[in-house]
């Protein structure tokens, strides 16, 4: 009996720990919409290499896939809008839609913390986003 009781109690500590690690629901949407905003002072900026370390992997490789350049110089041939103020911030576990005022970015969340999987978004009417810069 104390064994059941205390495989239980194992297991409900588990998961406490494993939902406490995530950080809650605002600490995700802040963190989202923080690395947002840094990824946009970046663009105004023109500091390409901050842009491109502001990319998820496969978002990065599909760049300089597609351009046939280093990310630096493709990222700064994209057009991608100035978006002004965060308008709303969406997380879905590790996946995050944050809306600007002309610009929709999605990120993924990584052990190393945010990373944009794709910016220079619009929506489309019954159909999936249209993005400038995208993963694979």
């Amino acid at each position: 009996m104390l064994n059941r009781w205390c495989w239980r109690g194992v297991a409900a500590m588990a998961a406490v720990l494993t939902l406490t690690s995530c950080g809650s629901l605002s600490e995700r949407r802040d963190g989202a919409a923080a690395e947002v905003v840094r990824f946009e002072r970046a663009l105004s900026a023109a500091q390409y290499d901050r842009l491109c370390a502001a990319l998820a992997p496969s978002t990065r490789e599909e760049l300089e896939q597609s351009a046939k350049s280093r990310c630096e110089q493709a990222i700064g041939e994209e057009e991608l809008p100035a978006a002004g103020a965060v308008r709303t911030v969406d997380v879905y576990g590790d996946q995050a839609r944050v809306v600007l005022e002309q610009d929709t970015v999605f990120l993924a969340r990584f052990p190393a913390g945010w990373k944009v999987t794709a910016a220079g978004c619009t929506p489309r009417h019954q159909q999936p986003y249209q993005c400038a810069v995208k993963g694979g």
